[in-house]
């Protein structure tokens, strides 16, 4: 099951304060953090050594040994270690896959580029390339400031993207081979707790007032066997901090600040959503909106709507805007007593690819808080009780723009949302028959190549050219049926 953090500032009470103004646990957390990360680092250390094999049992008692921790302690040392090596290797991971990806979209375009010179060079070099019809695919221009043609600023474009591939490429070979480098910052304790032990932690025992530790044999002569402080309870609106099971204590500094983090198993909240049966919530997120829209059991529409919100705002002002409509889609669901059904997205491939697209998209996509959002929705809901469902994104915006935009006079993001509903619900999503009996369509295939076939034709289909387009389309027969003319006379044309 998910874990859930608390956070909140380490308290100074006044009547705990020493005469140079600091807590007693203030003092012993300094002490400790010392020990904690010269143990830790010895830790890391050895468990980057891939020669010798990690033994936990027997590392623990030569951390006790040698620091003069607790056994508790000890396992806090080597949580936490394992916690930074395991991060700095899935780290390592991402940003080689990022750096392939920035290499795969590069050679795309330089492919892309020689060919468009090629092709280019190859018309102009016929002698009779004024009477051509088609006319060439990247005609010569040439600027009158600087004398120089579209073609050059193409070849240096070209010449610095394999420059650009061949610095990636030695940064991936070099990042393969490195040794994995892991920060442990010096202000930091851990440690874990037992759901079998008392207050779920023998170390650290928080009776929701005050908290107690137990005080390591380095430092007994020092602080006592104990030292305690009154650090109050971790205020929430919906406080799902049980009494009973594991608690885990952070200790941490933050802007010359002890803060105070206690993970734990979150107690259950009454269930507000039914099953997915009966209906659904499904949203679709955009760039500068939300659209969402509420289907009953049976797969209608029964309620929609857009919640819009600003890009490009500062961090803070942007959360809280999240925060809000977060708190509105919640109470939707709420009131329908239906769960959230969104799409599951990944844009890591996609912004791979921003050093080849346009400045404006690269700025949209970059503003684009899809990971946030989801992240705040996820635990806005989980709180309420409401269920989040993540779906297939498959050609859910194509859905709702062919069968639902002009039938229920919905815009694109809100036809979206409907078509992600009724994915979620496992019902069928048949295209009209106008289209599957031209575009050939197999009925023993998955439905999907169907769409993957209706997406080949609006690509190529000059009539739908924006979203706008798909109201004015009453009947796709005469568009799909003049395509398939099309195709066939070009067919006819090459075998002659």
């Amino acid at each position: 099951m998910t874990t859930i953090t608390y956070c909140k500032g380490l308290p100074t009470p006044a009547d705990e304060l020493n005469p140079i103004g600091f807590t007693e646990l203030e003092m012993f957390l300094t002490s400790l953090s010392d020990i904690f990360y010269q143990a830790t680092v010895e830790t890391v250390n050895q468990l980057l050594n891939q020669e010798i094999k990690f033994n936990q049992s027997s590392w623990n008692s030569h951390i006790q040994e040698k620091y003069g921790l607790s056994k508790r302690y000890a396992n806090g040392v080597i949580a936490l270690a394992r916690g930074k090596t395991s991060s700095a290797k899935e780290c390592r991971k991402r940003q080689i896959k990022q750096l392939e990806s920035r290499v795969q979209s590069a050679e795309s375009w330089v492919a892309k580029a020689t060919k468009k010179i090629k092709l280019a060079r190859k018309f102009y070099g016929k002698k009779n390339w004024q009477a051509s019809q088609k006319g060439c695919n990247f005609p010569l221009s040439s600027n009158l400031k600087t004398r120089k043609t579209n073609w050059h600023h193409l070849r240096q474009g070209r010449h610095h993207k394999k420059r650009y591939i061949h610095r990636l490429q030695n940064q991936i070979k070099h990042l393969k081979s490195a040794t994995i480098r892991v920060k442990v910052s010096r202000g930091s304790v851990f440690i874990v707790g037992s759901k079998d032990e008392s207050y779920g932690n023998q170390t650290c025992q928080w009776s929701g007032d005050t908290l107690k530790l137990r005080v390591p044999d380095c430092l007994l002569a020092k602080f006592g066997k104990y030292v305690t402080s009154k650090i109050g309870s971790f205020s929430r609106k919906i406080n799902r901090l049980p009494n009973s099971g594991a608690k885990t204590w952070h200790f941490y500094r933050k802007d010359n600040r002890w803060v105070i983090a206690v993970q734990f198993t979150p107690a259950a909240v009454e269930k507000v959503s039914r099953e997915i049966k009966y209906g659904a919530l499904g949203i679709d997120l955009n760039p500068s909106s939300i659209g969402w829209a509420y289907v009953d059991g049976q797969g209608n529409l029964k309620a929609q709507g857009t919640l819009p919100f600003q890009t490009g705002l500062p961090k803070g002002k942007q959360d809280a805007q999240l925060v809000d409509v977060c708190l509105k889609l919640a109470a939707l669901a709420r009131d329908f007593k239906i769960p959230v059904l969104c799409e599951n997205l990944d844009f890591s491939r996609k912004k791979a690819q921003l050093r080849e697209r346009t400045k404006k998209y690269a700025r949209m996509l970059s503003a684009w808080a899809y990971s946030r959002f989801y992240q705040i929705l996820s635990s806005i809901l989980s709180n309420r009780g409401i269920t989040l469902v993540f779906v297939n994104p498959a050609y859910t915006s194509l859905i709702g723009c062919v069968k639902y935009s002009r039938m229920y006079g919905l815009s694109s993001d809100v036809a979206a949302a409907l078509a992600i509903a009724r994915r979620g619900m496992n019902l069928r999503e048949r295209l009209p028959r106008s289209l599957s009996a031209y575009l050939g369509v197999n009925p023993r295939k998955h439905v999907w190549s169907a769409l993957y076939q209706l997406n080949n034709f609006i690509g190529r289909c000059p009539v739908v050219n924006r979203r706008h387009d798909y109201y004015g389309v009453s009947n796709w027969e005469p568009l799909v049926k003049a395509d398939i003319e099309q195709q066939c006379r070009v067919s006819a044309k090459r075998k002659r």
